[in-house]
């Protein structure tokens, strides 16, 4: 049995985005997997726009910092 750890992302609202994408049925590992991946995926541009918003003198990290990290 596998151990589940706490997540940020909830995945009801993925699984309604799933289903608005056409998916008819969600397996749960799957849902697991997506807020991996998800939170991975926000972790990377969250660092990027920090450093963003360093570079640019600032401590506030604003939407461009955001947009500019996730084009990368």
């Amino acid at each position: 049995m596998a151990v589940k750890r706490a997540t940020t992302i909830p995945k009801a609202p993925l699984a309604r985005i799933m289903m608005q994408s056409g998916a008819q049925r969600i397996s749960s590992d799957a849902l697991d997997v997506l807020v991996e991946v998800l939170e991975d995926k926000a972790l990377e541009i969250a660092n990027q726009a920090v450093k963003i918003s360093k570079h640019a003198g600032r401590k506030t990290v604003n939407d461009g910092d955001i947009r500019l990290a996730a084009k990368k």
